[in-house]
C-alpha cells in the first residue's frame, strides 16, 4: 500500500460488495448490478454531488465486467486526447459489443460541444461504452445527441449512517489507522464539515488523526472544530455551502427582499459559482414563485440566461443583479406551481382515466363512426369565443386544480374565469 496516497484512495472499494450506498443502483435488485451480471453495460452518465462514488463505481463496473478501461479528465483533455483513446479502444476489441472497452470521462459537463461531438460516432458504433461523471444536471450540460445515447443514473448524497460506516471501515481496514488507538466519540462536526462528501470526510479525518500523538486519540466535536481551519467553511461551489447559499438566495427573492438576494448573489459570484447555474435557478424561480402575477419575470429570467451565456464574467454579474432585483421586487404567486402539483397528485390517485369522446381526435372514418369528436363544440363559433362543456374525464368532472393568486394580474384571471365558469367552478 502506498502510504503517501490520501486515505480516500487507500480504502477505495474494489467490488460491489465493498461499495457503500446507492442501493437503488447496486443493491441486489439495483439496475446497474443486474446489467453487470448480464455483461451488457450501456453507455451511461453518473450524476451526483462530489464524493459519492462516481469514479469508484465506474472502476468497479469495468473490473467486474472484465472490460478494458480508459479514463480521461474533462479538465485537461481535448478532442485530440479523445480520438487517441477511441483509436486505442477500437484496437483492443471494441467491435465486440459485450466486451466494449469503457471510456470514463470525469466531469464530462466541462467538455465543450465539439469535444462531446467527438464521442458520438464511437458510442453509436459500439467502439466504446462511455461512462461520464458529472455534478451538473446532464439535461443542461450534455448535448442532446450524446444524452440520447446514454442512460442517466442519479447517485444520492451519503447519509449519516453511511458516513459513519465509512469512518469505521477506515479505522478497521487502513494499515496506518489500524496502528493507532482511535476512539470515535463524536461525529457531528466531522459529518457537518464534510457536507456529505465522503472524500472530504476522510481527508478531514486523516488530518485530525495525523495531528494527534495522544493514546488514545479521542475524536470529539470540539477537537475537530479546533483543528480544522475556518477556511474549510468558505463557499464551496460543489459542497454543502453550494446548496445552503442557493437556498438562501432563492428564499430571499421569494421573500421580496432584494437587499438580501443581492448579498447572497455576491457570495456565490465571489465564491466562483457557475453563473449559468444561478441563471437557471432564476428561470425556475420566475415561474414557480412569480408565475402569472407577473409573466414578464419569466421572459426576463430566460433572457438573463441567454445574456449570461453570451457575455460571460465579469459583466454577467450586472445582468444577474438586474434580474435578481426585478424578481425580488415583483408580485408573487405560486398558483401555477400548485396547479401542476395538484394535477400530478390527482393523476397518481386516479390513473389513466378515459379521454371523453367529444374531445378526442378523429382523423379517420372509423374513429368518426366510433364517436370520436362527436358533439364537440368549437369555442370560436360561440359568443365571446366560449361555450360551457366538460374537458375532464367523467370521474373527475368539475375538479378545480388552478386557484388564481391574490394579485392584480391573477385577480383579472379570476374575474375572467368567474364570468365563464360561474356555474361550474368556485372562483
Amino acid at each position: 500500500m502506498d502510504t503517501n496516497q490520501p486515505l480516500a484512495e487507500r480504502i477505495r472499494p474494489q467490488s460491489l460488495e465493498e461499495y457503500l450506498s446507492q442501493e437503488h443502483l447496486v443493491g441486489n435488485d439495483g439496475a446497474l448490478r443486474q446489467q453487470i451480471k448480464r455483461g451488457v453495460i450501456p453507455s451511461l452518465i453518473l450524476w451526483g454531488p462530489p464524493g459519492v462514488g462516481k469514479t469508484t463505481l465506474a472502476n468497479i463496473i469495468a473490473k467486474e465486467s472484465e472490460r478494458p478501461f480508459y479514463t480521461l479528465s474533462a479538465i485537461n483533455s481535448g478532442v485530440k486526447e479523445v480520438r487517441e483513446v477511441i483509436d486505442k479502444a477500437k484496437q483492443s476489441g471494441g467491435l465486440f459489443t459485450s466486451k466494449n472497452p469503457i471510456l470514463f470521462i470525469d466531469e464530462i459537463h466541462r467538455f465543450s460541444k465539439s469535444q462531446q461531438d467527438s464521442l458520438l460516432g464511437a458510442v453509436e458504433k459500439g467502439w466504446i461504452t462511455l461512462i461520464g461523471a458529472t455534478t451538473e444536471n446532464p439535461s443542461f450540460e450534455v448535448i442532446p445527441a450524446l444524452l440520447s445515447r446514454c442512460q442517466v443514473y442519479t447517485l444520492n448524497p451519503f447519509g449519516k449512517k453511511e458516513l459513519e460506516a465509512l469512518l469505521n471501515r477506515a479505522m478497521q481496514e487502513d494499515s496506518l489507522l489500524k496502528s493507532k488507538n482511535i476512539v470515535l466519540e463524536q461525529t457531528e462536526s466531522l459529518l457537518r464539515l464534510s457536507g456529505g462528501d465522503a472524500r472530504k470526510l476522510l481527508n478531514i479525518f486523516e488530518l485530525i488523526v495525523s495531528s494527534q500523538d495522544t493514546n488514545p486519540i479521542v475524536i470529539t466535536n470540539d477537537l475537530v472544530l479546533k483543528l480544522v481551519q475556518q477556511n474549510t467553511v468558505r463557499y464551496d461551489k460543489t459542497g454543502e455551502q453550494h446548496y445552503d447559499i442557493i437556498s438562501a438566495f432563492i428564499k430571499s427573492v421569494r421573500g421580496s427582499d432584494p437587499n438580501a438576494a443581492v448579498y447572497w448573489l455576491a457570495r456565490m459570484i465571489e465564491g466562483g459559482e457557475d453563473l449559468k447555474f444561478i441563471a437557471r435557478r432564476l428561470i425556475i424561480l420566475a415561474s414557480e414563485d412569480i408565475g402569472n402575477a407577473n409573466p414578464t419575470a419569466l421572459i426576463l429570467a430566460n433572457n438573463t440566461f441567454q445574456a449570461v451565456n453570451t457575455i460571460g464574467y465579469p459583466e454577467a454579474r450586472i445582468i444577474l443583479s438586474q434580474c435578481t432585483v426585478y424578481l425580488a421586487s415583483s408580485a408573487k404567486s405560486n398558483a401555477s406551481y400548485m396547479a401542476i402539483k395538484n394535477a400530478q397528485q390527482l393523476v397518481k390517485q386516479t390513473g389513466d382515466l378515459s379521454i371523453p369522446l367529444h374531445i378526442r381526435n378523429a382523423p379517420t372514418k372509423l374513429m368518426k363512426e366510433l364517436g370520436y369528436g362527436e358533439d364537440y363544440k368549437y369555442s370560436h363559433d360561440y359568443q365571446n369565443n366560449f361555450v360551457n362543456q366538460e374537458f375532464l374525464p367523467d370521474e373527475i368532472a368539475n375538479t378545480k386544480l388552478y386557484d388564481p393568486g391574490d394579485n392584480q394580474r391573477e385577480n383579472a384571471f379570476r374575474n375572467f374565469l368567474k364570468s365563464r365558469w360561474k356555474d361550474k367552478y368556485d372562483y
